[in-house]
């Protein structure tokens, strides 16, 4: 049986965040994005410092989002992270919904490889210790 591997945050865009046409500028997305995936690795007890003390670094290196719906201030917004991929790299898949009426506002994906900090190599297949952390067994 698959654990369940994602998690949900609320958020609510600063007045800092908005652009000059009083919507979320789009570039601080990510950084929703980033607060969903810091909470759900934690989650899992392998967050950030986690991974470091592990010996691997996880760079981005693909993202995608899609705008469905602005984001405006003030406004209640769930974010839900889901991990779909981690055998030999780590898909995050992310969906943005009004924390009102559920309404889709936003979706997109990140994808992180492993990189062994000691040899600055990438690895073509996820660490153990990840599947350890997320409860699969290879």
């Amino acid at each position: 049986m698959t654990p369940d591997l994602s998690h949900e945050i609320t958020l609510s865009p600063a007045f800092h965040d908005l652009d000059p046409m009083d919507v979320v500028w789009h570039g601080n997305y990510v950084r929703y994005l980033e607060q969903a995936r810091c909470a759900l690795l934690a989650r899992f007890g392998y967050d950030y410092p986690a991974m470091r003390d592990s010996g691997y670094a996880w760079p981005v290196v693909d993202l995608r989002l899609r705008y469905v719906r602005p984001l405006v201030y003030g406004q209640l917004v769930n974010v839900r992270a889901t991990i779909v991929e981690w055998e030999n790299r780590l898909k995050i898949d992310y969906l943005l919904r009004d924390a009102g009426t559920g309404e889709r506002l936003s979706k997109g994906y990140s994808v992180q490889v492993a990189v062994d900090m000691r040899s600055g190599e990438m690895c073509y297949e996820c660490p153990p210790v990840l599947c350890q952390r997320l409860g699969m067994q290879r």
